[in-house]
Parts: structure tokens; sequence; C-alpha cells
């Protein structure tokens, strides 16, 4: 009966939260939930998943990306995608309000996709987790809506101008790529 306690118990500790060791390094980051205080681990969280980091802003001519990055959210999150927003003043076209921030995602885009505190994309202010990135495919954002694709395995990081569209099928492509097998 110890045996198969310990059997159990080995199994369950073993299919749990994907460890630090095993994520990508840009995962390995403790970040705030935009407009909250709640934080989130983006390791434990996202580690296991194809993940879609986009810096945004809301008042840039690339904001209604946000409906397209939505939309793949919704048809892919149930497949192992999981789709991040950072939204960043670097290139001045952010509110300063993070409250203002949320009311645009969720109520004129209907955002429902995690996003985070404001963070510096680029220079030398650059959050950790944006050098990494940049470090990874060579490429910090030149603006904002610039993406990074982090395959389920953590082990390909690929970037996408501002340009690429959430629908451009090279780039769904490389999503249905990116996923759990």
């Amino acid at each position: 009966m110890k045996k198969i306690l310990s059997l159990i118990l080995f199994s369950v500790l073993s299919v749990g939260p994907v460890q630090a060791s095993d994520c990508a390094a840009p995962l390995k980051h403790l970040k705030r939930k935009l407009n909250s205080q709640e934080t989130v681990n983006l390791c434990a969280e996202f580690g296991n998943k194809a993940v879609l980091i986009v810096n945004t802003a809301s008042y840039c001519g690339f904001t209604p990306q946000f409906e397209g990055l939505e939309a793949l959210y919704s048809e892919y999150k149930d497949k192992g995608l999981v789709v991040l927003g950072f939204p960043s003043h670097d290139f001045n076209q952010e509110d300063e309000d993070e409250a203002k921030t949320a009311e645009l995602c969720e109520l004129t885009y209907g955002v429902k996709f995690p996003m985070f505190e404001p963070l510096h994309v680029r220079g030398d202010d650059a959050d950790p987790l944006f050098r990494q990135l940049a470090k990874a495919t060579g490429t910090a954002p030149k603006w904002n809506f610039y993406k990074y694709l982090i395959d389920s395995d953590g082990k390909n990081i690929t970037s996408y101008t501002s340009y690429t569209k959430p629908q451009d099928q090279k780039f769904i492509d490389d999503i249905n790529s990116a996923l759990p097998k």
C-alpha cells in the first residue's frame, strides 16, 4: 500500500507546474497584471504553452490589432496558445493611467487574453523580459505591436514586426508549429 501511495504521489508531483529550469528564459519572471496588484509567475502559468508576447499601445495605428490578437487567443487557447500583452509608452502612444488602458482593451476591443503592467521594451531601460526577447531574436521592438512567439518547448523564439497582422497566414502557420504536440 505504501508503494502504491508513493507511486501516486510521485505521479502527481511530476505532472505539476512547469519548473523554472524547464522554461524559456523570458518566462522566468513575475509580472503584475494590468490595473491590479496580482502578480503572475509566467513560467508556472504559461511554461508549457506556445506564448505570443506583444508590446501594445492604446493610441497607435496598430491598436486595432487587439481584435485580431483576441481572435487568435480565442481560437487557439484550448490548443495551447496564450497571448500576453504588455503596454508600453516607449513610443509615446500609451495612456499613463492603467485603468484607462484596461478599459480600452476590455471594452473597446474585448480583450480577454492576459494584459500586464506597462513596461519599457527597448533601450537601456528595457525590462529584462524584453531584453531577453531581443537577445534571443536579435531584434528589439521597433514600434508598438511587435510580436514574439515562443514555442511550447521554449526552444524557439521568433520575432514579427508590427506590420505582421494576427490573421496573416504565415504567422498562423508559425503559431500552429509552436503549439504543444
